[in-house]
């Protein structure tokens, strides 16, 4: 009988493991190639890495992360995601377009998300945002909060992904002084040229530092960095100088940088979290369908955050012409840059 009872405990034991073996097995793997900025750069990267950090704890899949420390790093980690057999590779910003492209051409049957850029290809879906709507907004309520009547704004580099932020700010300033007749004017960007203020770095916060310092000299007294990490030189500038505002991008920088909230009027949101939740989630139905996954102001994929410290200060009758205008943008009624459509 003692025999009898071991021998079920061995068979159990070894069912056990044989279980655990096949449930680790059969663990999806959401992997994820990180910018220069880091997975911790309180902007794009982390934010996309908190959809992933959600799908762990919501639908039981394993997140594995690679830091690009260098562009030379981009294909080096793609190619080791692959061969260790990831479910999807989530590739971060629009300096990892060609290297995801290379790897989705040369691995069609791997499954990639790239953010923030567009490859068009069967096997990846494309993260995009309409950022410049949401911007629109935030150049609106700059210039209706400015005291000094210069907002100023600047970026990592002058790519794309963040001059439509630039672009869509300025617009909402102009936007503002063609309906109040007023003159508040842009450091950074200049819609005629379609050119502006860029540091050429998303991890040098000195560099941010310095161009705030050098705008708030010119009188701007809200500023915009589109930079990722480099914008804490933005709110280290401004902490020391006792005076103004930042408006922060991609995450609610109220929330990233709570120690600063005082000066955080509000921040252009990408809701890059939820989108990358939502691939993954389709690789886990077995839904996965390459395409353009755009983030809109009308599906709520882009937006600005709340006024949280500020929210006093801000009127009824500007938020409500806040509403209208998004309507607006909704509607088409107010129109953009064509040249950022995405």
């Amino acid at each position: 009988m003692k025999k009898m009872l071991i021998g079920v405990l061995v068979a159990v034991l070894v069912l056990g493991v044989a279980v655990f073996s096949v449930a680790a097995q059969d663990q999806i793997k959401i992997c994820q190639v990180t910018d220069l900025g880091g997975v911790d750069d309180k902007s794009f990267n982390e934010t996309a890495w908190n959809g992933i950090k959600m799908a762990e704890s919501e639908l039981g899949i394993k997140g594995i992360v690679l830091e690009s420390k260098t562009d030379a790093d981009y294909m080096v980690n793609i190619d080791q995601l692959v061969d260790d057999g990831c479910d999807l590779i989530v590739t971060v910003g629009f300096m990892l377009q060609e290297a995801t492209a290379t790897a989705a051409t040369d691995n069609p049957d791997v499954k990639f998300s790239i953010i923030d850029s567009a490859v068009g290809m069967d096997n990846v879906v494309d993260q995009v945002f309409q950022t410049d709507e949401a911007a629109f907004l935030a150049g609106y309520v700059a210039a209706a909060m400015s005291k000094t009547g210069t907002v100023g704004t600047y970026g990592g580099m002058c790519i794309p992904t963040v001059t439509i932020f630039m672009d869509g700010f300025a617009r909402g300033v102009a936007y503002y002084n063609e309906a109040k007749g007023t003159d508040v004017k842009v450091l950074g960007w200049d819609l005629e040229k379609q050119d502006g203020t860029c540091v050429d770095s998303f991890d040098d916060l000195d560099k941010g530092k310095q161009t705030t310092i050098a705008m708030m000299d010119q009188g701007a007294d809200i500023i915009m960095p589109v930079a990722g990490p480099v914008g804490g030189g933005t709110i280290a500038a401004i902490e020391d100088r006792g005076t103004g505002m930042v408006i922060g991008v991609d995450s609610d920088w109220a929330l990233t940088y709570p120690d600063s909230a005082k000066i955080i009027l509000t921040s252009v949101v990408k809701k890059m979290d939820a989108t990358t939740f939502d691939v993954v989630k389709s690789i886990v139905d077995g839904k996965f369908a390459g395409g353009k996954l755009v983030g809109t102001l009308e599906n709520q994929g882009v937006g600005i955050a709340p006024f949280h410290e500020f929210d006093a200060e801000i009127s009824d009758e500007l938020k409500a012409e806040l509403a209208d205008i998004e309507a607006k943008i909704i509607s088409g009624d107010i129109a953009l840059n064509e040249a950022f459509v995405q």
